[in-house]
């Protein structure tokens, strides 16, 4: 992308850009002078300064640049810290950005704002989280998926090999309800105060429903998570690594109402998930297979239990949704190729009693 692209007067500018191919194939804003400089200082000013490098094709990010792309995704300024964070968690070296481009798999970037930030932007992790009509979710991971894109390269199918592709690369930007979850927010659990803003970033399919509308007891609605997240076909099952789970307020109410906490959940949903060595080699049908995949410390025993991922700190635990309906969502991950990044929205040091070193954690 020239950043001093000269035009004649009277281009169709929408047109224009299909034609140089930076846009995600909807129609963008006009970068204009003006909005770019707003951007520009709402990031702290300097243009030319390098907040990071994009692979695969290991573009320079400046702010410049980063406005650019924000400003013809309909970013507003007072969104600059979040998409920051954003970036700078996903070109974090623990995330893999570069396999994450490039794979076959239909991993998309999935990033969750927690603390006062979300709410001052206006971010959406109530009804339709996941969906249209929030300008904040929409833009910000629209501006995501434009700096992959333009800055990273990664155009299908020259170096996004993804085979089938996904919904939320369009945009796959949402934040936790804190407002109304009768839980600790995410961020809190790992170490951060509640004043404090994050971004949580993770590679991941997009949301599988699972629906409850019987069970009122922990048990039983974290059975019904369960039988979703217990499947040969996604990465996890086979790759490892790690895992999302969107819980569902009224899901999440019901628990809360027993006394359970996000470690009973983790826990409960690690250890009672997954399937049998023998399901997933199939009986060894198409011949021996012993899996390297996966942590060297599982028994390849055919009634051995494969879990989901390795351990109830690798399923990462939102409440999010509306007041109405008892559905939640599991979201798988990418496998072990990927690890989920936390970073505070604001650059500093991290969170007093935080394990996170300058502020950042890979989880």
């Amino acid at each position: 992308m020239s950043i001093t692209t000269a035009v004649e007067a009277g281009t169709d500018l929408i047109e224009y850009y299909f034609a140089q191919g930076w846009t995600d194939g909807l129609p963008v804003v006009p970068p204009t002078p003006a909005k770019v400089e707003a951007f520009v200082a709402a990031l702290g000013g300097e243009p030319d300064h390098v907040e990071c490098k994009v692979a695969p094709r290991w573009g320079l990010l400046t702010r410049e640049v980063l406005a650019i792309n924000a400003v013809m995704a309909g970013c507003l300024p007072a969104y600059a810290p979040v998409l920051r964070a954003a970036m700078l968690a996903l070109t974090d070296p623990a995330f893999n950005l570069n396999g994450v481009q490039a794979t076959t798999h239909m991993a998309a970037p999935l990033v969750i704002v927690n603390g006062p930030m979300a709410r001052e932007i206006g971010m959406n992790g109530g009804a339709n989280a996941f969906g249209p009509g929030n300008r904040a979710n929409a833009t910000i991971g629209r501006a995501i998926r434009l700096m992959l894109l333009n800055v990273g390269g990664a155009h299908p199918p020259d170096l996004d090999k993804c085979t089938l592709g996904n919904p939320a690369k369009y945009s796959f930007a949402i934040c936790e309800n804190e407002a109304h979850s009768p839980l600790a927010p995410y961020h809190v659990e790992h170490g951060y105060r509640p004043e404090d803003s994050t971004v949580f970033a993770m590679a991941a399919e997009a949301p599988h429903s699972v629906t409850d509308h019987q069970c009122n007891d922990p048990e039983g609605i974290l059975d019904t998570i369960c039988s979703a997240m217990s499947t040969i076909a996604s990465n996890n099952a086979v790759l490892s690594g790690h895992c999302a789970v969107a819980l569902g307020l009224e899901h999440a109410r019901s628990i809360a109402k027993a006394g359970w906490t996000r470690h009973d959940i983790r826990h409960y949903l690690w250890m009672h998930s997954g399937n049998a060595f023998r399901q997933i080699t199939r009986d060894h049908r198409y011949g021996a297979v012993y899996n390297r995949n996966l942590p060297k410390w599982y028994k390849r025993d055919p009634d051995s239990r494969i879990p989901i991922v390795p351990s109830p700190d690798n399923v990462h635990l939102f409440v999010v949704g509306g007041d109405a309906g008892r559905f939640s969502a599991f979201i798988p991950g990418w496998g072990h190729m990927n690890m989920p990044v936390l970073r505070p929205v604001e650059a500093g040091v991290a969170a007093a009693g935080s394990d996170c070193i300058g502020g950042v954690c890979a989880i």
